[in-house]
C-alpha cells in the first residue's frame, strides 16, 4: 500500500466554483426539500400511527442508510469503469423520486422499511458519481469550499422541506399521508433540473468494462485510508437523526411540530456548511475535523441532560455546527486523496464505511434508547466521538494551503 499523502491544494485567492457545482447544488435542494417532508414526519408517523418502536425507527433507519452505502460502492466502481458520472447520477435521483407514493401508501413498519430501501438505494446509486463529478470539476484548492458548497445548499433544502411540512400538517389537520404524495412535486423538478443543467466534463478513467482488481485499490494512499477510519468513527458517533427528533417530542414538542428539530439543525448546518468549508481550503485540517469531533461531544452532553424543549433545541442546533463543521471537509479530504481514476470507487468506499457505522449506531442507539434511556444513547455517541479524536493523529497535519 502506497503511502503517498494526502494531496495537498494549492492557496488560491479565492475559491473557484464552477457553474455545475451551483446547479448540482440546487439539484441536492429540492431532493432534500421532497425528502425532508417526509422523513421529518416519519419517526412520529412510524411510532403514533403504525404502533413501531424506537428499536424498530432505529433498525429501519440504519439499514436504509446502510443500503445507501453499499449501493455507493458499486456505483462509485462502475462510475469509473464505464467514464460516466452524469447518468448513474440521474437514475439514482430518479429512483429515489419512485419511492416517495410508498411511504404515502405505507400501511405498516415493513412497508416504510421497502419505501426507505428504495430512496436510499436511489441515494447509494447517486452519491459517489455526484461526489466524485464535483472533484473532476473544481480545482485542488477550492474543493473545501465547493463541497461545502453543496452541502449548504443541500442542507437549505433539508430546512426547508421539514419547514413546508409544519406547514402542510397545520393545513392538513395532521394528514400525514397526504403531506407524502406532495412530496413528489420538488422531487420530480430535481430530476428535471439535473437533466437539463448539468454537463458531463472530461475525465480519466480505466478502460469500460474491466472487472474488478483488487490491486487498484492497493494504489490508493494511507491518508486516503485514514480519511475512511476518521469518518467511519465520526459515522458512529453520530448515529441517525431521527433520535434527535424524538428527543424533542419526549422533552415536550407537539407532533405537528416534530420536523421543527431537522429545521433548526439543518439552518445552522446550512449557515456553517460553506464558510467552514472554504476555511479548510486555507487552515490545519487535522485541527478543525478535531474541533468538529468536540463540537459533537458538546451536543450529546446537551441533550443527554437536557432539562427542558429549549436546552433540547440548543442542543440540536450545536450538532447542526457540528456537521458543519465535518462533512464538506471530509469529502475535500477524499477528492484530494484520491486519483481521478479512481475518485468515484474512492467515494464508494468511504462511504461503504460510513454506512456499515452507522446500520450498528441506529441499532445500538434505539436499543439503548428502549432500555436504559435517551441519556445513555447521548452519552455513548460522546464517547464514541471522543474515540474519534484520538484517530486524527493518522491524518497528516499540514494546512492544506502549506
Amino acid at each position: 500500500m502506497s503511502s503517498t499523502p494526502i494531496e495537498q491544494p494549492a492557496r488560491s485567492p479565492g475559491p473557484v466554483i464552477p457553474r455545475d457545482v451551483w446547479v448540482l447544488g440546487v439539484v441536492s435542494l429540492l431532493t432534500d426539500v421532497s425528502s425532508e417532508m417526509i422523513f421529518g414526519l416519519l419517526p412520529v408517523f412510524l411510532v403514533s400511527v403504525l404502533g413501531a418502536t424506537t428499536t424498530t425507527v432505529g433498525l429501519i433507519e440504519g439499514v436504509a442508510e446502510g443500503t445507501a452505502s453499499i449501493s455507493k460502492l458499486f456505483s462509485g466502481w462502475l462510475s469509473d469503469r464505464m467514464g460516466q458520472r452524469k447518468m448513474l447520477t440521474v437514475l439514482g435521483y430518479g429512483l429515489s423520486l419512485l419511492s416517495k407514493p410508498l411511504f404515502a401508501i405505507a400501511s405498516s413498519a415493513s412497508m416504510v422499511l421497502v419505501a426507505r430501501f428504495s430512496d436510499r438505494v436511489g441515494k447509494g446509486i447517486r452519491g459517489a458519481p455526484r461526489d466524485a463529478l464535483i472533484g473532476d470539476l473544481v480545482p485542488a484548492g477550492s474543493r473545501g469550499a465547493a463541497y461545502g458548497l453543496r452541502q449548504a445548499l443541500d442542507t437549505v433544502g433539508a430546512f426547508v422541506g421539514p419547514l413546508t411540512a409544519i406547514g402542510l400538517m397545520a393545513a392538513l389537520h395532521d394528514d400525514f399521508r397526504r403531506v407524502f404524495w406532495l412530496a413528489v412535486i420538488p422531487g420530480f423538478l430535481s430530476v428535471l433540473v439535473l437533466i437539463i443543467g448539468v454537463r458531463e466534463p472530461e475525465h480519466r478513467t480505466s478502460a469500460p468494462g474491466e472487472p474488478v482488481r483488487l490491486r487498484e485499490c492497493r494504489t490508493l494512499s494511507r491518508g486516503y485510508w485514514a480519511v475512511v477510519a476518521v469518518g467511519a468513527v465520526l459515522t458512529l458517533a453520530g448515529f441517525s437523526q431521527a433520535f434527535l427528533i424524538l428527543r424533542a417530542q419526549a422533552a415536550g414538542l407537539p407532533l405537528a411540530l416534530a420536523p421543527l428539530v431537522l429545521v433548526i439543525m439543518n439552518l445552522v448546518y446550512a449557515v456553517s456548511a460553506y464558510p467552514l468549508g472554504a476555511l479548510s481550503d486555507r487552515v490545519n485540517r487535522r485541527q478543525l475535523l478535531a474541533l468538529g469531533f468536540a463540537t459533537l461531544i458538546v451536543a450529546d452532553l446537551i441533550l443527554a441532560w437536557a432539562p427542558n424543549l429549549w436546552v433540547v433545541m440548543a442542543g440540536v442546533a450545536v450538532w447542526g455546527l457540528y456537521l458543519g463543521m465535518t462533512q464538506g471537509l471530509l469529502a475535500a479530504l477524499v477528492a484530494d486523496a484520491a486519483p481521478a481514476n479512481l475518485r468515484a470507487s474512492a467515494f464508494g468506499a468511504f462511504n461503504f464505511a460510513g454506512g456499515v457505522a452507522l446500520v450498528l449506531a441506529s441499532v445500538l442507539a434505539g436499543f439503548l434508547w428502549a432500555h436504559i434511556g435517551p441519556a445513555a444513547t447521548f452519552i455513548a455517541g460522546a464517547a464514541l466521538a471522543g474515540l474519534g479524536i484520538s484517530l486524527l493523529q493518522l491524518l497528516p497535519s499540514r494546512s492544506p494551503a502549506s
